[in-house]
């Protein structure tokens, strides 16, 4: 019998703010290009101050939280948990959700007071994407947070690797990977971040344990994870902690493992104007695929076509015709 949900995502709530900023601005703020790193709510504000611009773009985010809105957007079933404040970006965050039809574990009735956290997406014109992020709230995202009844009535769960920064997130992490395995459900993870994984690979570790069934990166959070000096020999150790795994490449494509072989899948050539979310769509899209009959190579070709979507527009999130158009291209 099918299950309820596709996939049961867990990760961080924030609320994105993209602003379209140059090198200069970067260099002047001593801002870390092309990472996400972690700041106070002083330091965003007075980024966020300094950009002084009129036309920002707000969305719910968090990288899970844009995988799981994809798998919605392309008519999958998913479910999200995750931790925001009852305040007015908090408010946000639940419509936002609702509306892209994400079940969630939020009510009005229980939500905390405090701040919820926010990403401010730096975007310059080398389309590099720049985050500095005040987790807030989220940071006390925790197990209680998890819904066992919609963990056990999803294909797979979705961890988010950001969850890594803090103990409370890694015990959630640990706890929904248990019950998922304890109740046959597929695990699979994102590493999230090259930074984190460097500053985080202890914890990373702990929480893939023995093994995950699916497990996604790029070849920089790869050659981190395992220590590895090339991807070469890379994705042969991923083979110890991932049954199957997809790594991306950017503009080379992604190299996918099935369990059995290795899949090469070649990328869509478009003008990047904006990589804010792509891993993110690739996740996503690629979780729908295999929910729903297809092989990995089908899967990884969904995917790679999605994220192509993405980096050409501004934004983490494809409109619901775009989707369409990506599901009618490939068929």
């Amino acid at each position: 019998m099918r299950k309820k949900y596709d996939v049961y995502g867990i990760g961080n709530a924030l609320v994105d703010l993209e602003f379209k900023v140059d090198e200069q601005f970067i260099y002047d703020h001593k801002v870390k290009k092309g990472v996400m790193t972690l700041v106070d709510e002083d330091t965003q504000f007075r980024l966020i101050n300094a950009i002084n611009a009129d036309d920002t773009v707000r969305k719910s985010g968090g990288s899970a939280a844009n995988s799981i809105i994809a798998i919605s957007q392309f008519g999958g079933k998913a479910f999200y948990s995750c931790k925001v404040a009852n305040d007015e970006f908090g408010d946000f965050y639940l419509k936002d959700m609702k509306d892209a039809g994400v079940d969630t574990n939020l009510d009005d009735k229980k939500r905390e007071d405090g701040i919820t956290g926010k990403c401010l997406v730096m975007i310059t014109s080398d389309a590099e994407r720049t985050m500095n992020t005040y987790l807030g709230i989220t940071t006390e995202m925790s197990r209680s947070q998890l819904d066992e009844y919609a963990i056990k009535d999803s294909e797979y769960i979705y961890l988010e690797g950001y969850l890594v920064t803090s103990n409370n997130g890694v015990d959630a992490m640990k706890a929904a990977k248990k019950i998922a395995e304890d109740n046959g459900v597929k695990t699979s993870i994102t590493l999230s971040d090259p930074s984190i994984v460097q500053m985080f690979r202890d914890q990373m570790i702990d929480v893939v344990g023995a093994s995950v069934d699916l497990l996604f990166c790029n070849e920089d959070e790869a050659k981190m994870f395992t220590g590895k000096d090339n991807i070469a020999e890379a994705r042969d150790a991923l083979k110890r902690d991932a049954r199957r795994f997809v790594i991306t490449q950017g503009k080379n494509g992604a190299m996918i493992f099935d369990g059995d072989t290795f899949i090469d899948v070649e990328s869509y050539p478009v003008r990047a104007i904006d990589t804010n979310g792509a891993g993110d769509m690739y996740a996503g899209a690629f979780l729908y695929g295999i929910t729903h009959g297809m092989t990995y190579a089908g899967a990884g070709k969904l995917a790679s076509l999605a994220s192509s979507k993405i980096v050409s527009q501004y934004g983490p999130r494809l409109q619901w015709h775009e989707v369409q158009g990506v599901l009618q291209k490939l068929k």
